[in-house]
């Protein structure tokens, strides 16, 4: 695992997009001043006539984007992930939510990884804030091959989807001639007797080194992989829970309203267990390098594998 490729999610976003919108006439992609970094100006360079810089006014901008769904074209509307989720919170579910328009909302720089930027760019919380929003599919892909996928399932869909990306590169783990993606579906990468570890996003590959190094201590810890927060698969989510009888959510997000809130709220109803949740607790970040930050907060494979020893105790 060690020598995998890294590549940011929201690397893999733009090129998807640029793809799509060579077979599909009316994607279109809508940027809040931030093209460079989002990625979206890899779509600017190969369809300058479908890419549409609204300035720094993502409010706007979700606006314009709902006026292009209901014209029938299907918009990329991209921006950070604290201003696409946060900042046009309100028109996001107003003016795309409530008449269910067929906008996708490509949220970038999600999450503690963000790094320097602080605690004023990194969302903790969008995830939290889009699953309560009716009707709003909500994905979290773990690398290039999975974010690509989403990204094509997004456009084939009707509705609102909101796609979290993020900036850190991302270890490419998928096996792109056998990754299937089905939104909603998660994935079961490993079964696990004693514990099962349900990740998402860039936790994902963590979750699967903490399993190698607990492997050779005798633990056996299932890995799933929901990268469909909001529908969720709580099909699976309930048979590994019974399976193994106690589950950890590991998220590089609040662990209020996230993942591990949604897998509580499933396995409460289905086949109640003891949930335990990693990510970020209920404080900001702040600034600093990316990796060291994501160990800070324990969003690392060696503080999983450490809390499932002190859980099997």
């Amino acid at each position: 695992m060690a020598d995998t490729v890294k590549i940011a999610t929201r690397d893999s976003y733009g090129n998807a997009i640029k793809e799509l919108a060579n077979e599909n006439p009316d994607i279109v992609v809508l940027d809040a001043d931030l093209a460079a970094a989002t990625k979206t100006g890899i779509f600017k360079k190969a369809h300058p006539d479908k890419f549409f810089d609204c300035g720094i006014a993502e409010a706007n901008m979700m606006g314009v984007a709902a006026g292009l769904a209901a014209c029938g074209k299907i918009p990329f509307a991209s921006s950070f992930a604290m201003f696409a989720a946060g900042r046009a919170y309100e028109i996001v579910r107003n003016s795309i939510g409530y008449p269910s328009l067929n906008v996708k909302i490509g949220a970038t720089h999600a999450g503690i990884s963000v790094g320097e930027d602080g605690a004023t760019h990194q969302c903790n919380e969008d995830i939290a804030l889009m699953r309560t929003i009716p009707g709003m599919t909500v994905i979290n892909p773990s690398d290039d091959i999975e974010a690509k996928a989403a990204v094509k399932a997004a456009a084939e869909m009707k509705g609102p989807v909101y796609l979290r990306f993020g900036r850190l590169a991302a270890p490419v783990f998928n096996d792109n001639d056998d990754y299937k993606f089905e939104v909603g579906k998660g994935v079961h990468l490993r079964e696990g007797n004693d514990i099962t570890i349900i990740a998402t996003g860039l936790m994902v590959y963590e979750a699967l080194k903490a399993s190698d190094m607990l492997k050779e201590e005798g633990i056996s810890a299932g890995v799933v992989n929901i990268h469909t927060i909001k529908p969720l698969d709580t099909e699976l989510i309930c048979k590994v829970a019974e399976d193994s009888g106690i589950l950890m959510t590991v998220e590089e997000h609040s662990v209020i309203g996230g993942l591990g809130s949604a897998v509580s709220e499933a396995v409460t109803q289905c086949y109640p267990v003891p949930v335990i949740k990693i990510g970020i607790n209920d404080e900001y970040g702040h600034s600093g390098p990316a990796a060291e930050l994501l160990k800070e907060y324990g969003l690392c494979a060696e503080n999983i594998a450490e809390q499932v020893r002190k859980a099997l105790k």
